[in-house]
């Protein structure tokens, strides 16, 4: 575990030295039309560029590359891509249904990104559209019947973290008789650091205010002292708010207008952002998400339970230091972090044999 929350830690150090030194890149060059290229790096230097220049019906050529590059094969490190192409869908309703079309046929294992990101684009048609669609992706009928039925949640709908079960509830628990079924996994932003990437590729997306609100509201968690989870999601959100708003003024404009807002619990987190956005003294941010990572190591046994998660959140956090690093010019650092994902999952089960 120590050396999963090292990875972590290291994932925190990439990127804050580049975002406050490197000068952001001049308007005119960045206006450009950028090129699309069917690589890693190519394919997120076109998404983080998208919002000065968007050019929607570019979209299914991008998503065949993901596609082709295979960025599309792990749900938990996707959450970039379908988060940017929900958002492209969501923002063009007239032309969701073309671009959908344009994107089908695709490879069997990225099928499901087609999926996700209609169910996540926040049309009021999207029942509609993934229906039309539901015979060309006959590899996803089951994921499409549980987003059609509501057994999957949107984006919109998906918790902040898991509510505890009632007190009758429990009482019926202690009393019933018979096999316990295994309670349904529920996704929420507590158990699932990725959707932090999501809610950045709606943003890079659109440059709505929606999926920034949502990061605002976790904030709060990177002060948590009891949860493991809400501590590391809180403090990403809290680290790639500031490292994106150094560099992104609309960004920071927006973290501005709502902080008066937000209520008690929220201010606090949020004017620390905005300060570190504003002075770029993103390093802050950063020593003190290491400190209390480092917090949880000195507590010993508890901070290796649920070795699972922890494998995913190593990786998780190492891809939003990517997105923050690609948001502030250094697209280069996108493949030294992927790279460290996979190095992460291998602290992981290092620590877990026996």
């Amino acid at each position: 575990m120590y050396r999963v929350i090292a990875t972590i830690c290291a994932a925190l150090s990439i990127v804050a030295p580049a975002a406050a030194n490197t000068p952001a890149p001049a308007k005119s060059a960045a206006a450009a039309p950028a090129k699309l290229e069917a690589s890693v790096e190519g394919v997120q230097k076109w998404i983080y560029a998208y919002r000065l220049k968007p050019e929607p019906t570019r979209v299914p050529a991008a998503v065949r590359a993901m596609a082709q590059i295979g960025v599309l094969k792990d749900p938990e490190a996707s959450g970039i891509y379908i988060g940017f192409v929900a958002g492209v869908l969501g923002s063009n309703p007239k032309l969701a249904e073309q671009l959908v079309d344009k994107m089908l046929p695709i490879a069997p294992e990225a099928e499901w990104a087609v999926v996700r990101a209609i169910a996540y684009s926040g049309l009021p048609s999207w029942k509609r559209l993934m229906g039309k669609f539901a015979g060309r992706i006959p590899t996803r009928r089951v994921m499409i019947d549980k987003h059609l039925s509501g057994q999957l949640p949107t984006l919109d709908e998906i918790a902040l973290e898991k509510k505890s079960p009632a007190f009758m509830e429990q009482v019926r628990g202690y009393f019933s008789f018979g096999e316990k079924q295994a309670p349904a996994p529920v996704t929420t932003f507590e158990t699932s650091p990725e959707l932090l990437d999501t809610l950045w590729g709606y943003y890079f997306a659109t440059g709505s205010h929606a999926p920034i609100l949502r990061m605002v509201t976790l904030l709060p968690w990177s002060k948590d002292n009891e949860s493991i989870e809400k501590l590391t999601v809180g403090n990403m959100a809290k680290f790639t708010l500031a490292s994106n708003g150094a560099r992104d003024m609309k960004l920071l404009a927006i973290l501005k207008g709502t902080a008066p807002h937000q209520p008690k619990e929220i201010k606090p987190a949020l004017a620390e952002v905005i300060e570190a956005a504003e002075t770029v003294e993103i390093a802050r941010i950063r020593r003190e998400a290491r400190a209390s990572l480092e917090e949880l190591q000195r507590k010993g046994p508890n901070s290796r339970r649920n070795m699972a998660w922890w494998g995913r959140v190593g990786e998780g956090a190492i891809a939003l230091g990517c997105i923050a690093a690609a948001a502030t010019g250094q697209v280069q650092l996108g493949l030294p972090c992927v790279i460290g994902g996979a190095a992460s999952s291998a602290a992981l089960k290092f620590w877990s044999s026996p």
